[in-house]
């Protein structure tokens, strides 16, 4: 018998007079039914989850059909009716939906919605890809992200009762709370503090900030830790209090996760989400595997549209199972991952064994490959005390790379970074080092892609 989750027993009573057992009320009530729903259906063997997945998307899908014309007309194209949907044969006969889709569709948005869906909201997303769209969400969609939160949080032994900082792009100022707000204190009492700090504060104010505060949990962007880390090494900050670290926003690579680790000590774990689609994925508590939410169906598909195996990679479609305003159903998002086999948690809940990023984060070779770069950005500090690198592809056959070093790079110490690219790489490209001061600047969106192909893509 699995033992109960602690967190459910600090759960506060919303009924005067009444402490223990707690009776929660209104949306409280609701989450923590959803969240003990969560507690068993994680467990649920894996063709079951896809099952009740399937039901669930013949639910949806008869309510598109009916009301968003564009969607009722991808049926057609396909000779599928949202009946037929129930099958994952017939899912994959679906076309695509892309995100030129989402900007220019007439009729894609449903017309109406089912009881107690609303209100709707508008999400924009960040255009990271080039192509900015815009998505309507229900309240749903917003109940399950404050749910997904939370499974994050109970999964990764969160205590909410310590202190928490989150560095975020959408915070402008340094904000100090007496708790940790949101979904948190609206369930527990004796949350907090918490420290909301803006992503453009300068590395070392950051950690000095950081320090001061004390927090056990640190949400943050990859990029922002791996600064975070740098810093810390060099002045012998370490951060002994920290036990978790979420990151979030950006993909999170291998060296990335190392560069973190070798400095902070504390566990960290992974999300995967979007402003379209929410949450996607977490990584699992007891395995290195990002397991897939219920609320999602994510096919992994090779260049053929045919679906990978475990261990192959491919791009990511993603069919939102409870949004009834805009039918993400087989919704290209943009990302690579790859498939995961069967998790050794026991979870039934289906698994990506790493997720890539953005098609542009491909190289394109002068020979028209693409793949996954390694730079070999492990041995660049063996060279030149490089703080910071990024590569930008701009021509086939050439490569830019910006760095941030401690001190001036050598004619040959750049000849032996060259050799360590090239020959992480299989090509001789043409290099362009380029340097900055402090730090390579980040996307508009304030996120850090260590490498990026500027080039159209075939």
């Amino acid at each position: 018998m699995r033992a109960p989750n602690p967190a459910f027993a600090k759960i506060h009573s919303d009924l005067s007079a009444v402490l223990w057992p707690p009776v929660s009320t209104g949306r409280s009530a609701v989450l923590v039914a959803a969240l003990r729903q969560l507690e068993d259906s994680q467990w649920l063997p894996r063709g079951e989850i896809a099952a009740r997945q399937l039901r669930q998307l013949g639910l949806l899908a008869a309510h598109c059909e009916k009301f968003s014309p564009h969607f009722r007309k991808r049926l057609r194209a396909a000779g599928l009716t949202a009946a037929a949907l129930t099958s994952a044969e017939a899912l994959q006969r679906l076309p695509l939906l892309r995100r030129r889709d989402l900007q220019e569709a007439d009729g894609l948005f449903c017309e109406e919605v089912p009881a107690g869906h609303a209100p709707l909201s508008k999400v924009r997303t960040s255009g990271s890809t080039g192509e900015p769209v815009v998505v309507r969400r229900t309240a749903v969609s917003d109940f399950d992200w404050s749910l997904y939160t939370l499974r994050e949080y109970f999964w990764q032994g969160c205590d909410f009762s310590k202190p928490f900082c989150a560095i975020r792009a959408n915070i402008g100022e340094p904000a100090r709370l007496p708790h940790w707000g949101g979904v948190v204190s609206q369930l527990f009492d004796g949350t907090g503090p918490s420290l909301g700090l803006p992503i453009t504060t300068d590395t070392g104010r950051l950690i000095e900030m950081i320090g001061d505060f004390g927090p056990e949990s640190l949400l943050a962007y990859p990029s922002t830790l791996a600064a975070l880390a740098r810093e810390g090494a060099a002045r012998g900050i370490a951060l002994p209090g920290l036990r978790h670290i979420r990151t979030v926003g950006e993909t999170l690579s291998p060296q990335r996760r190392a560069d973190i680790a070798r400095v902070f000590t504390a566990k960290i774990s992974d999300c995967y989400s979007s402003q379209e689609a929410g949450y996607i994925a977490s990584e699992c508590p007891d395995a290195p595997l990002y397991h897939l939410m219920e609320t999602v169906i994510v096919e992994i598909v090779d260049e053929s549209g045919a679906p990978c195996r475990e261990g192959e990679s491919g791009r990511v479609i993603v069919t939102d199972l409870r949004n009834f305003a805009t039918p993400l159903i087989r919704y290209e998002i943009g990302d690579y991952a790859e498939a995961g086999p069967p998790c050794p948690c026991g979870r039934g809940l289906a698994t990506l064994s790493r997720i890539f990023g953005r098609e542009r984060n491909l190289i394109l070779m002068p020979d028209g490959r693409r793949f996954w770069p390694v730079v070999g950005g492990y041995y660049f500090r063996d060279i030149a005390p490089i703080r910071q690198f990024q590569v930008v592809q701009q021509a086939r056959d050439s490569l830019q790379v910006r760095l941030v070093s401690e001190t001036p790079v050598t004619p040959e110490q750049e000849d032996q970074l060259r050799a360590v690219i090239n020959n992480a790489l299989g090509y001789p490209f043409r290099l362009e080092f380029i340097y900055f001061d402090e730090t390579i600047p980040p996307g508009a969106n304030g996120k850090f892609e260590e490498f990026t192909c500027l080039l159209k893509q075939p």
